[in-house]
């Protein structure tokens, strides 16, 4: 008896030890905002405060124009991010609305596109048929099922409009100070300041590409070149344009 209950023990511990467990990302959304919030932060603010720098002859004048742009930036960013969430939670319960009307309504045509959905899995009609009916039997989950294997629509949190913009922002701020903080700290001597800026920019791209793919789980490594090259282009593209229309209005 002794032998037996700790063999059974044993394999209780075993199935615990080795239970499957998945772990999926699913704060993509999350970081694509930050995504679009820090790299706009870190390449527009920088280019405008490095065009300006040869124009005139003070760091705070270079500081107050970045700020500035910083605060329009963060709110246009925002307020993008905001109407584009909100547009896909109204676009998710109006698909929604025509589903729930087709189930009652056209119950012929949203049987054989369950019928389709499952064709797409090579899976036949007999196998199909008894999902099919618990389905019908009810309407909500047959709903769910539609909005996402038909459509490809998940429900939208109720919060996410006012989150994304509030992350995008947030991380435009963020990284829109970091190019700006040479100007604050080197006074008089604005070319100090440029290559510093420039220095600090491209090692914050670094970091934020390693930890965005650590985020993702992909290639960190793969995924800092990707951001700086991206980043980095960006910036250099915008920043030689604010100096070639400074160059134009000495």
């Amino acid at each position: 008896m002794r032998y037996t209950r700790a063999m059974a023990g044993t394999a209780h511990r075993h199935r615990h030890k080795h239970h499957h467990s998945e772990i999926h990302f699913k704060s993509s959304e999350v970081i694509r905002d930050i995504v679009f919030g820090l790299s706009d932060g870190l390449t527009v603010p920088f280019a405008l405060a490095a065009g300006i720098s040869g124009a005139v002859a003070s760091s705070h004048i270079v500081v107050l124009a970045g700020f500035a742009e910083i605060a329009a930036g963060s709110i246009s960013m925002g307020l993008g991010g905001y109407l584009a969430a909100h547009g896909d939670a109204e676009h998710y319960f109006t698909e929604r609305g025509r589903e729930e009307k087709e189930v009652v309504e056209r119950v012929a045509d949203e049987e054989e596109e369950i019928f389709v959905i499952f064709e797409k899995y090579d899976v036949p009609r007999d196998a199909a048929k008894p999902v099919l009916e618990a389905l019908k039997k009810n309407p909500k989950q047959w709903v769910d099922f539609m909005m996402q294997f038909e459509l490809g629509l998940e429900e939208p949190d109720p919060r996410r409009a006012l989150r994304s913009a509030a992350t995008i922002a947030g991380a435009y701020i963020v990284g829109g100070t970091v190019p700006l903080l040479p100007y604050l700290l080197a006074g008089s001597d604005l070319k100090l300041a440029l290559h510093e800026s420039v220095v600090i920019t491209l090692l914050a791209l670094v970091i934020f590409g390693a930890v965005k793919g650590r985020a993702l789980g992909t290639n960190w490594i793969k995924s800092a070149v990707q951001t700086v090259l991206i980043g980095g282009a960006a910036a250099a593209a915008a920043y030689y344009l604010a100096r070639l229309l400074n160059a134009g209005h000495p």
